[in-house]
């Protein structure tokens, strides 16, 4: 059995993987593969409504929101944010707690002034800041909930009157959350939701079409609202199998029991990385991901030692992040517990072999 710890495209359920495999030799008995069938005929019509609906159920989004999904990853979203949302003279507010909460503030001040309340990269941003302000004029407030490549986790919105924007491209539909306390939530699929090719945005409706600018048509939200994220090709076969995963993930009894099971994986690894010798934690107790947890060896030298083990117990992608080192396991939804202690179980091996 092989237990991906990858960071992203990530680990789907098998049953999502056996579904998704019917439908692109016979969707749903029309003689199409899902790869074939045209977007505008009324099959795909149906799944694209179907996601749009438990998206909203799954996460209780209340009805003056869209829901779209659209293309260009987390990344394009960087753009779209101040495209239709930074008014003309106006700035936004950034927290910078890792490489994809700085490259949004970077893609935003090639549109106008951006102003950063915050940043950990002092410390490799192996912190979440604390007790910063944010600027009452600012246009939004924009934060990355979960940095997949240190380890951090937001789980309390930063207090702020002004409408607040989060990427929550890593541990979307990994816990609860209360939608109407932000005005955009945005993710890429290919962690929690699906498979990489379609970015799910969450936007309140009477936030557009108030800055002043032009925007190109196909980074307009209002555009896609319209045409109800149709307004050109979307990303079928990503879409398809996003649901097919947000139905596994509404069998299993919703968000809220997901959120308990995250829970207990992440504690078993945490409490083992704090009880054994030769590892230790990278982030802040305090701060700490339940969705990507990072660690090193208390000795270097040895985790290319680790690392083999970890090959040879089926334990992949466990490697960390170039700019971190050491190991990340990074713990989505479809991770399972037996996972979590093949990995434990793995690391008391190690300690065993070097008393």
């Amino acid at each position: 059995m092989k237990h991906n710890f990858g960071a992203g495209p990530c680990i789907l359920p098998q049953e999502v993987f056996q579904e998704a495999s019917q439908a692109v030799l016979d969707f749903n008995n029309t003689g199409l593969s899902i790869l074939e069938i045209s977007h505008r005929s009324k099959e795909f019509e149906q799944v694209i409504a179907e996601a749009e609906r438990t998206v909203r159920e799954l996460l209780h989004v209340p009805q003056n929101y869209s829901i779209l999904f659209l293309q260009g990853g987390a990344s394009q979203q960087f753009a779209m944010i101040p495209m239709n949302l930074l008014k003309e003279g106006g700035k936004a507010a950034y927290l910078d707690t890792g490489v994809w909460a700085s490259k949004a503030a970077k893609e935003a001040s090639k549109i106008g002034q951006v102003e950063v309340v915050a940043s950990s990269s002092d410390k490799n941003y192996t912190y979440i800041p604390k007790n910063f302000e944010i600027p009452a004029d600012a246009d939004y407030f924009h934060y990355t909930s979960n940095n997949t490549i240190y380890g951090t986790e937001i789980f309390q919105k930063p207090v702020t009157n002004i409408p607040t924007i989060v990427d929550m491209s890593s541990d979307i539909f990994s816990r609860e959350i209360n939608v109407s306390e932000f005005d955009v939530i945005y993710a890429g699929a290919q962690k929690n939701m699906g498979p990489a090719g379609v970015t799910l945005v969450i936007i309140k409706d009477e936030l557009l079409g108030k800055t002043g600018r032009t925007i190109p048509t196909i980074f307009d939200y209002q555009a896609h609202i319209k045409a109800e994220s149709m307004y050109n090709t979307p990303p079928t076969f990503a879409i398809y199998v996003s649901l097919l995963n947000l139905r596994w993930l509404k069998a299993k009894g919703g968000v809220a029991v997901m959120e308990q099971e995250n829970i207990i994986k992440a504690r078993t690894l945490y409490d083992e990385i704090e009880r054994n010798p030769f590892f230790k934690g990278t982030a802040a107790v305090e701060d700490r991901s339940r969705m990507n947890i990072t660690f090193v060896m208390d000795t270097p030298e040895l985790e290319a030692e680790f690392l083999a083990l970890a090959k040879e117990r089926n334990l992949i992608g466990i490697k960390g992040h170039r700019s971190v080192g050491g190991f990340r396991a990074s713990v989505y939804n479809a991770l399972t517990l037996t996972s979590i202690n093949a990995l434990v179980d793995a690391m008391k091996e190690f300690e065993e072999s070097h008393k």
